[in-house]
Order: C-alpha cells, then structure tokens, then sequence
C-alpha cells in the first residue's frame, strides 16, 4: 500500500518457500486499496470453508465467521457457491442482505467477496473491504482487477497441489510503517512536540492495546504511562469498562473514519474521546469536555443511554434471545422486552399474511389495541406503510407524525399518543413473512447507522418469525390430529366406572405418542393405554395406527396375548422406527377378574374393595415394535366389586432424581388415602399430586378403571 508494505507476522512459510496466499491477498488489497481482507480455503472433504489468513484487522472481528458452511448465507460462501463476485455496497445493504453479519458488525463499510476456483476445482474465497468512504458502487477497475488476481491466485494453488505441496494457513497480515516514517516519529523532537500538547495523545495498535501514552493523557486517565502500556483501555481503566466504548473503538476500525465519545471519570469529570483511524491502528486525542450538559446529552452516563442504538453486545445478547423464541406470541414478546427497550421505542405490532390481506400477529404497548387491530384483514392492495414495506421489502422510517400523514394521508391514520415510526420488513429465506412496526413517543430521526442497525434486527426477528411460524403450523396439525385420534370422551362399559385424564408435555411440541381407549365388546370389555416414544406428528399419527390396530383386533376377539402380538407385528410392519409401551386388559366385572398382557409399560396399581394397593406384578413382553417374533404372555388378576385399576404412563411417575419405586410407593400411599371417592376427583388429585406431572417434562396420561357391584 502507498504508504506501507503488509509483512506476515511470523517466519512461517508454506512449502512452496513463500507465503502464497499472503501476497496474493496483500497485491489485491493494494492494487483496489482495500483496508481489510481474508483468503478462505475449502476443507477437505467438508463443505465448509476456513479462514487461512487475514490482513488488516484483527482476526476477532471476523470470529464468528471463522469457519463457515458452504450453504451459509454470508459472502464468502455465496461468492464459491455461485461462483460470481459478491458485492455490498455499504450497511444498509448488508443489514438487508446479510443480517447475521450486520448484527455483530453494525459498521459503515463496503464488501466484495469473490470465488477462488478454476474451471474444475473449487479452491476456496476471498474477501475484501474498504472504509465507508468508498462509492456505492465497485468500479470496473476494481471489479476486473480482483477477479484477475482471484483467478491467478487459483491457477497457483492447483500448481501447487499439482507439485505436491498442500494448501496451508499462513500468519496474519499487519501494516508496518516504512523506516523514514517511523525514524522521523521516532526522534527526540518529536517526542518533545508531543510532550508541549495540552491535550492527551494515545495509539492503539489494530487489536487496541496502547502503544504510546502521553503525560497528559495519563493525567486525564489516572493511570501511570507505563501501565497503560500494552494493555486495553477498557481492560485497565476501570471507568472505560463499557461495551458502549469498545463499540466505539471497532467502528472506527472497520469504518476507517473518526469517531467520538465522551465518558464519565468519577465523580464528576467528562473527558472527551476522538478516535483517528488507520491502517495501522489508532490515535486518540482526549480532552475536558468543555460543554458538559452538551456532551453529557448525547453521550450519558453508562447505564441511562447509547451513544449509538445499541452496542455490539446488547446486538449479540438480542440476536441469542430471539433464538428462545418457540411460537409466534414467544416472538412478539421477546422483541416488546428485549429490542423496543434497546431501540428506544414505546410500542410495536408485527404483522403477517394471509389470503392476500394483512393479519395482525401481535402488538405490544399500545393502550388502546382497537388502533392496531383494524389493520387485521387489510387487503395487501391498500396503500400503507405496512403493505407497501410487506410488499417491497424496504423499510420505512417517518420522523414525525406529519411526515407519515403527509405521505399517506387517509389509507392509515396514526395510532394517537406516538410521533415517530419504524416499518422493517421480515425476510427470511428470500421471502417476506411479515412487517415489524416500531412506535416512539417523540419525534424520532433515524440517522443512517441507526436504520442500518434497525433493519439488521429486522432480519434476525424475521428469522425468529418464520421458525415461530412453521413450529405454530406444526403445533396446530399436530394438536389437531392429536384431538382427532384420542377418544372425546369413554365409551361406557357394562359394570364398569371409569375417567381418564391427559396432559400434553411442556417441551417440544407439546404432543406426543400416549394413548388409552375403551372397547365395549360383549359379554366382555377391553381398556388399553400406551405411549409411542417421541413429542411430534409422527409420534401422534402412530399413535393412531395402534390405537386403531387395537380396536380392530379387539372387535375379532383376539385374546390378550394375540391382541399385543397382532399390534406388534403392525407396529414392526410399519416400518416406523419408533417403539411403543402397551398394557392391555380384558375385563370380566361379571366374574371379578382381568386379563392382562403387558410390552415394557408402567405396572398397574390396584386398590382392593378393603383399600389396600398393591403394584401388579405382570408377566410381559419387549416394546411394541423391535421383534416381530416376540410374545406377550398373559396376567390374570382378581377384579372383584369396589376394586380400582390405576393405569398410566410414565409421564405421571418419571422425574428426574426420584426413585421409580420411591414414586410407585407415594402413588399407593395417595391412593389408600384418598379413599372411595368419585373417579373424576380421583384423576384430577393423581395428577395435582404428582411431581413429574407438574414438570411436564413428558406426556401423562391416567386411565381409572372401577368394577361396579353389579355386572
């Protein structure tokens, strides 16, 4: 570069005896002036590319992107995946574009990612960037320029895999000043100009650690010159421990422009920082804040405010807390108490679509909701702000209540009681899937940084969104199909009482494979109850098949054992790959006996007419479902007038750190306890009692059976 030369960090070569992949990226950034820039090498065998080197600033910046999926919609990855050069002209687009990228670098700075390839391999990318200083646009100069040198740099890399030589991570790249610079900053004149300034000077190297400190400037800061030395200033000054002020640091890197804030030093001292960027690094200048109620207002104290919408941290904090989000209210609610509070405003609604018309997913903050609800049901035709940014994919910032009005003067009158608003359209996988419509209770400018960051976090909500809105989907079918397969109520059964009762788990989906039903076949009845393992559709649609299965060879007059044995080999035939637990009965109230065969269930609890419980001991067989070749022998207990069966599934018994027969001996206790009462009060006291029923951690079902005094 015209000022410097870029030189590895270490002595470390590749095989060929130069660092190939370092001065082929050092030659492009000088030739297009890019500040930064990174080669990234394909793996091996994985479709996943790895940073090999990069130059120009730290590699921290880029952590996150260090190794990267082919599939992954960043630059790089696009750049080889479609072998065409990537360009991002500046933040706004790379927070409409990228906004995984834009969350964790919410800078102004221009992008091109270009495919290191040759017509038959794919070696790896490369990317390079430039200060927000450079035109929107990549010229024609530089577009050819850094798709010849990415072409020859590919050429050299299969001459070396051709001669034998692998491909190999290089050291960092850094800039050193040439000798007449530094010699010239280096002599005592210059360290006595430095010494007259009134003011504090500081440099930071690329990854902020001082340089060089004045006298002044360790006045200003408390500390001695030489502990500032090599450190960070925000790891050694305790009152620059902010985020807000790292932030601060990494813009102007990134952004190669100057930026500024202006910080507390207890008690009541405001210092002024402004940070002059390089490529080599920084220098600081740091004085007294001469306007102190002026620079306190647009820099507060940490804690009351930002001096940009939010800082790097509070962005990544936000971007985890989205990932929490389960259904689409989970989403509203997470946005209303982390990011409205983050951004500063007052209300927000996020819409969707459905049939062509807008539909009002959820609203926070609004005191009166009929204001936001009467956009339900818009037809996507209206001109608005919510269907036009639905509809385009821009966003729309109005500063004031006159500037929305006046642009939209009868289609969608602002909601009373705010004056400024933020419409950022949702996409996701390329496709709008709804419009997130912040309120503020003031007038509002959005300055470019701040739309910036606004529609990153756009991005990241409408991520949230579209999981929100498929797990809605699924939750719904599987609910519905669930509904469909279990029995709406018990079919009543000659001298016999019953009531069941079942609970869906908290995790997951909230649905799963347990099921029980009631057969009244004469002279003779059958009961039933099971649990496929898994929480999802499929768990519940074969929850259906053995439930139907049951029934079918129940009604032919199977048996017990041949009833389980007939399920098995459904189950085995299916093809499923899920297992089932089963307990089957055959009920004789006329005689006052049960017939019981049993695959890998719960034991059942029987309470005689005297009120004692005892666990039944049954003889069984392996899950539904493993080997079609198994048996299920039978169990035949008394069931005599007044005796209660207690069938259930685990859910009811199993959590974590209790005993089964702890809990099976609790579950016998309850139930001497609880004496002769009503079977429905019964069911509701099991599941009020138990502990794993309360964690919810998986389905629960109870199934009472009661043999009447007369058959």
């Amino acid at each position: 570069m015209s000022n410097g030369h870029i030189h590895a960090q270490a002595a470390a070569k590749s095989r060929v005896g130069r660092p190939l992949l370092s001065l082929s990226l050092a030659a492009m950034m000088e030739e297009v002036h890019a500040h930064s820039g990174a080669v990234y090498l394909l793996t091996p065998g994985e479709p996943v590319l790895e940073m090999a080197v990069m130059a120009g600033l730290p590699r921290a910046f880029a952590a996150p992107w260090e190794r990267v999926g082919l599939s992954a919609p960043v630059p790089v990855a696009e750049a080889l995946r479609e072998r065409r050069l990537v360009w991002v002209g500046g933040e706004e687009e790379m927070a409409r574009r990228y906004p995984r990228i834009a969350v964790v670098l919410p800078y102004p700075f221009a992008l091109a990612a270009l495919p290191v390839a040759t017509a038959t391999t794919r070696f790896g990318a490369v990317f390079v960037t430039w200060p927000a200083s450079h035109p929107p646009e990549l010229s024609d100069r530089e577009r050819d320029h850094l798709t010849a040198a990415c072409d020859q740099l590919a050429l050299r890399l299969e001459r070396s895999v051709e001669g034998g030589h692998p491909l190999r991570h290089e050291p960092d790249l850094t800039i050193r000043l040439t000798s007449d610079v530094a010699d010239a900053f280096g002599t005592v004149e210059a360290a006595r100009l430095v010494a007259r300034l009134p003011y504090g000077l500081v440099s930071l190297d690329l990854h902020g650690r001082v340089g060089f400190a004045n006298e002044a400037a360790a006045a200003l800061l408390g500390r001695p010159a030489g502990e500032l030395l090599g450190t960070q200033l925000w790891a050694s000054v305790p009152w620059l421990n902010d985020p807000m002020y790292e932030d601060r640091y990494r813009a102007a890197l990134i952004s190669q422009q100057m930026t500024s804030f202006v910080a507390l030093r207890p008690p009541s001292d405001w210092l002024s920082f402004r940070l002059y960027p390089s490529m080599t690094g920084l220098s600081v200048r740091i004085t007294r804040a001469r306007a102190v109620a002026e620079m306190a207002s647009r820099s507060p104290r940490p804690g009351e405010g930002h001096s940009r919408l939010v800082t790097i941290s509070q962005l990544l904090s936000l971007a985890g807390a989205l990932t929490e989000a389960v259904g689409v209210q989970d989403v509203v609610q997470l946005v209303a108490d982390e990011v409205c509070p983050a951004v500063g405003s007052q209300a927000l609604a996020i819409l969707g679509t459905q049939a062509g018309r807008l539909r009002l997913l959820g609203q926070r903050g609004y005191p009166d909701a009929r204001t936001v609800e009467r956009f339900d049901g818009m037809p996507l035709t209206e001109r608005t702000p919510s269907t036009h940014v639905l509809s385009s994919g821009v966003p729309a910032f109005f500063d004031s209540r006159q500037q929305l009005e006046h642009l939209y003067p009868t289609r969608e009158k602002a909601p009373e009681g705010f004056a400024a608003w933020a419409y950022l359209p949702l996409i996701a996988s390329g496709r709008p899937v709804g419009t997130c419509v912040l309120a503020y209770a003031e007038p509002h400018v959005f300055p470019a940084d701040e739309r910036a960051v606004l529609t990153s976090l756009g991005g990241l909500i409408a991520q949230a969104l579209e999981r929100a809105l498929l797990y809605d989907a699924k939750n719904q079918l599987a609910h519905g199909l669930q509904a469909a397969l279990l029995p709406h109520s018990l079919a009543p059964l000659p001298g016999i009482d019953a009531a069941a009762r079942y609970l869906p788990a908290t995790q997951g989906m909230e649905i799963g494979g347990d099921f029980y039903d009631l057969v009244p076949t004469r002279p003779l009845a059958a009961a039933v109850i099971g649990d496929v393992q898994g929480h999802n559709v499929t768990a519940a649609g074969l929850m259906g098949q053995i439930r139907t299965g049951v029934r079918a060879f129940t009604t032919g007059g199977q048996p017990p054992q041949e009833v389980m044995g007939s399920t098995n080999r459904l189950l085995v035939d299916l093809g499923a790959e899920l297992f089932a637990s089963c307990l089957y009965l055959r009920l004789d109230p006329a005689h006052g006996r049960a017939e019981m065969a049993r695959a890998g269930h719960p034991p059942p609890l029987l309470r005689r007419p005297d009120g004692r419980v005892r666990v039944l001991d049954l003889a069984g067989g392996p899950l539904l479902g493993i080997d079609a070749e198994a048996t299920y022998p039978t169990t035949e207990v008394e069931f005599a007038p007044g005796s209660l069966l207690v069938l259930y599934t685990d859910g009811l018994i199993e959590s974590p750190g209790v005993d089964l027969e702890d809990a099976l001996a609790r579950l016998g206790e309850l139930l001497t306890a609880m004496g002769d009462q009503p079977l429905e009060y019964l069911a509701d006291e099991l599941i009020r009692h138990s502990v794993a029923a309360r964690e919810r951690a998986d389905d629960v079902a109870v199934l009472l059976l009661r043999a009447l005094g007369d058959g």
